[in-house]
């Protein structure tokens, strides 16, 4: 049993328990910012949703204020072309509606497609890389997972249909101060 116990130290320590599929070692746990007042982050707040990191991070007025893993769509990691690709879109995006929801816990939708989406798009057609008959898609959002099924965001494990999926517990922590109209830049 002493055996089990130092080689779990082991991986721990050394980093080998959970990395990211970009190599980055993993961190779990939701980390914030270190001020006196515990009342949430002040002032306009941005979010910025790294895919090749997995990470959604909040600045507010004073800076930096938290990041929490995050999973997406397909593993490529690359841009939404076309609807049904499973793929996160990328570009400046913002919170449009807010909403409880009976699959996915809590759900922010986004703006997606935005003009620049829609730009995109089109040339992406012109250009033969999409059929001419694909659709763009919608409904993409930031939300949380199947009841108990954290452990997708521990493993970093793509699932969703191009959404950003959190933990339940982090979703319903931003969702309790994040508003309709916050910027959303979603980069690789």
């Amino acid at each position: 049993m002493k055996s089990v116990a130092v080689l779990l130290s082991f991986i721990v320590s050394s980093g080998l328990l959970l990395t990211s599929p970009s190599g980055k070692k993993a961190d779990m746990t939701h980390k914030l910012a270190k001020r006196p007042e515990k009342s949430g982050p002040v002032g306009t707040v941005s979010i910025i949703i790294d895919k090749s990191d997995y990470e959604l991070s909040i600045y507010d007025e004073k800076g930096w204020y938290a990041t929490y893993p995050v999973v997406f769509g397909n593993n490529s990691l690359d841009d939404k072309k076309m609807e049904g690709d499973k793929k996160t879109p990328e570009g400046t995006f913002h919170i449009t509606n807010k909403k409880m929801h009976e699959k996915w816990h809590r759900f922010m939708g986004i703006d997606y497609p935005t003009k620049e989406s829609w730009e995109r798009f089109r040339q992406r057609k012109e250009k033969g890389e999409i059929p001419a008959g694909a659709s763009i898609g919608g409904s993409i959002g930031i939300h949380g997972t199947w009841p108990h099924e954290d452990f997708m965001i521990d493993k970093f494990k793509n699932w969703t249909m191009g959404c950003i999926s959190m933990k339940n517990q982090d979703v319903e922590e931003i969702f309790a101060f994040i508003p309709s109209g916050t910027q959303v830049v979603i980069r690789k």
